[in-house]
């Protein structure tokens, strides 16, 4: 009987076990917003940008997801194939799902991005969107991004600029090719190295800071750069894909993209991104606590019947 009394006190310790960490690891955080938000007569009521495929049905679905109550408290707009390709060149043909909402903040509020359904967002990460819609030129705003099925999410970015590009208001089309062509490349990062997407993000953004503060005047300056953030990091690329990082980086230079203006909101990426990588390490050393605990527990009861 003892030996079954001494599972049974270690199945307990399991089982209160599992229920403490249960606890802590998968709590959700919620998305923190508040649908009864005061508008500000000053800057205008969100703009929802709708991807143009979205059925009737997958449209109230995005609104909920957008948190948008009441479509009277917004101004409401649909994003198309012919607008991916005055933006940016696109696809005509593309299926267009991804939708946004845009809150314009006061000057100096930086640029927030949230990511509301990210299972459904398969590919591009907030640090993602934050860091292109810097390179487009969009500051101080908080971007909302959802939508009803899996996509990758770049139609969302389209939708953004669209938003930024009414009532008088214009993005400078030349930025906003080159910051779609930075979204592509590091989705292609991830994609063809293999690179964790915070991993990405991490590089493009001190490239960015680096380019600063050093403020390249030539292709191989540009190149040097690249080369020196890839060795910090300790990133190994093909040749192939290190000149793609150049190549669009220079592009920014020609087009005389200042990153100096931009350089507080680049640091907040940069330390959203760091403490992201020290939570996954962190987590890392937390699971493999928990794979050391379950082996000496197995160890344990094979002693009971030893």
């Amino acid at each position: 009987m003892s030996k079954w009394f001494k599972l049974s006190f270690i199945l307990m310790l399991v089982i209160g076990f599992v229920s403490m960490t249960g606890s802590s690891v998968f709590a959700s955080e919620g998305n923190g917003k508040d649908s009864s938000e005061v508008i500000n007569e000053k800057l205008g009521v969100p703009r929802v940008v709708y991807g143009e495929t979205l059925t009737e049905a997958q449209k109230e679905e995005v609104r909920s997801l957008l948190d948008v109550d009441d479509p009277e408290m917004v101004d409401e707009y649909t994003v198309t194939a012919e607008d991916l390709v005055n933006y940016i060149d696109g696809d005509p043909n593309s299926r267009m799902f991804s939708s946004a909402k845009i809150t314009r903040k006061e000057e100096g509020s930086g640029l927030v991005i949230n990511v509301v359904n990210s299972e459904n967002i398969t590919e591009v990460t907030n640090e993602m969107y934050a860091n292109a819609l810097l390179t487009a030129g969009v500051e101080n705003a908080v971007v909302d991004v959802a939508s009803p099925k899996k996509v990758t999410g770049h139609s969302a970015l389209t939708g953004i600029y669209k938003a930024f590009n009414v009532e008088g208001e214009s993005l400078d089309k030349d930025r906003m090719e080159v910051a779609n062509e930075e979204l592509n490349v590091a989705t292609d990062l991830a994609d063809n190295e293999g690179m964790d997407q915070e991993k990405v993000s991490e590089l493009l953004t001190q490239i960015k800071q680096q380019i600063a503060e050093q403020n390249p005047a030539t292709k191989e300056e540009v190149e040097q750069i690249v080369q020196e953030q890839l060795d910090k990091l300790n990133i190994e690329l093909s040749e192939e894909d290190k000149a793609m990082l150049t190549n669009l980086f220079e592009k920014m230079r020609n087009i005389n993209i200042d990153f100096d203006n931009v350089r507080g909101q680049l640091d907040d990426i940069a330390s959203d991104i760091r403490s992201k990588l020290d939570e996954v390490a962190g987590n890392e050393g937390f699971w493999q606590g928990v794979a050391d605990f379950f082996q000496r527990l197995i160890n344990g009861i094979k002693g009971l019947f030893n």
